[in-house]
């Protein structure tokens, strides 16, 4: 099966952004709003969206909970969330309001414990680890703090409790679309052949996600080429037929 591309939306106040390395202060905000992107998508033959609450992110608790519903209600795809999710209030919230999956990083990282109860309770098709890393280093919080863990320590501690799909960021990728960071993929999905790791930062043409699928790398996020036009959704819809 070929590499699966996953559209990745981002969200401040309920409008599509792109942001550099994670920089707020580095923002493009783009006409297509989140549902209509989301149908777009849906219509291109694409089987699951990325969508992060970057408004939850900053503020630890989901804050675009009415556009997550537009986006279900309006368009047939799923939808894996994330930002902000710090409670199994908000959990729960999400799921309600539409989200087929949740992307939890931060919890992750500083409540294993939570995290685990929520794997042991939502199952690993529902709960997705969020690792994002900037020079080996796990960080959270937006990507405003850096912890001393890397992505084997956070993947190592959940792989016994029923881990089965693992969003890994690389920071300094994000948004500068010159490629990911093909060997940190090739090595942890080669390591952990049970768990789907989703590739995301950098993708900058169809030419990466080609050298994904040489690689045998499962998922990919792509968002910024796509506004910029790189990559069209004719390249997708192409691409996801042929999956």
């Amino acid at each position: 099966m070929r590499t699966q591309i996953i559209p990745a939306i981002d969200i401040i106040d309920g409008r599509c952004v792109r942001l550099s390395q994670g920089d707020y202060d580095r923002r493009r905000v783009y006409d297509a709003s989140p549902e209509d992107m989301a149908k777009r998508y849906a219509d291109c033959g694409v089987r699951r969206i990325h969508v992060v609450d970057l408004d939850g992110a900053k503020s630890s608790s989901p804050k675009n909970l009415k556009t997550l519903e537009r986006m279900a209600v309006g368009a047939s795809v799923e939808i894996e969330w994330g930002g902000g999710i710090k409670s199994e209030d908000a959990l729960r919230a999400l799921f309600d309001y539409g989200a087929d999956c949740a992307i939890v990083g931060s919890v992750a990282a500083r409540e294993p414990e939570l995290f685990i109860e929520w794997l042991l309770r939502f199952g690993g098709e529902r709960m997705i680890l969020g690792v994002d890393v900037r020079d080996g280093r796990v960080s959270v919080n937006g990507w405003r703090e850096d912890l001393n863990l890397g992505v084997d320590d956070m993947v190592g501690e959940f792989l016994p409790h029923g881990v089965k799909q693992v969003v890994c960021t690389d920071i300094s990728k994000d948004g500068m679309l010159q490629g990911p960071s093909f060997d940190l993929y090739t090595v942890l999905q080669r390591r952990y052949d049970g768990v789907d790791f989703t590739v995301s930062g950098g993708i900058g043409s169809m030419s990466d996600i080609v050298r994904l699928d040489e690689l045998g790398l499962r998922k990919v996020i792509v968002g910024k080429a796509v506004y910029e036009n790189r990559i069209t959704l004719k390249d997708i819809e192409r691409w996801s037929l042929n999956e």
